[in-house]
């Protein structure tokens, strides 16, 4: 992917725009899916976020990426977190996995309101 992940961000959301324009009533429905889930429960929406991220890199959706750590940022994730995720992504993943989680690492500090120093 060449694009960055804001620019990504930017895009998608005009697209969606356009698309919550054209099919409402199911645009309707997969917000309310996300709201739902997305709910504090048992699990906390940082941990939420996390889970989703993996997700993101196994299915290799590289707008999933942009969003989810988007939201994972807001949700207080850190770093090393996102780290420790990408690493179960990867184990569980292999080879494509490990390319999706270096995606998703560049999409977190590219978002992240303050670049981390990076080893």
């Amino acid at each position: 992917m060449s694009q960055s992940f804001p620019d990504l961000i930017d895009d998608l959301n005009a697209a969606i725009a356009k698309l919550r324009e054209g099919a409402p009533e199911p645009m309707r429905g997969f917000s309310h899916l996300a709201r739902e889930a997305l709910k504090p429960g048992t699990l906390d929406a940082k941990t939420k976020e996390l889970i989703a991220m993996g997700i993101a890199i196994a299915v290799r959706c590289d707008g999933c990426i942009g969003f989810h750590a988007k939201a994972a940022i807001k949700a207080g994730a850190r770093r090393e977190e996102l780290l420790e995720t990408l690493s179960m992504a990867i184990y569980m993943g292999a080879g494509p996995s490990m390319i999706y989680a270096a995606e998703a690492l560049r999409a977190f500090d590219e978002l992240s309101p303050v670049q981390e120093a990076i080893a």
